[in-house]
């Protein structure tokens, strides 16, 4: 058995990125590295720019 851990080492820390919200402007962190020209939302501003589930 190898020793990635479970679903091949899913459970090792996230490593989180410190960026600003491109809404609010509030600092944040989030759990991968910002593409370039894409923005980046914190907690709160998430949920008003995700489209509906169905």
């Amino acid at each position: 058995m190898d020793d990635r851990g479970f679903r091949g080492g899913f459970n090792r820390p996230r490593t989180m990125t410190k960026t600003v919200c491109a809404d609010c402007g509030k600092e944040c962190e989030v759990p991968f590295v910002p593409t370039e020209g894409r923005p980046v939302y914190c907690r709160e501003c998430l949920p008003k720019h995700r489209k509906p589930r169905y």
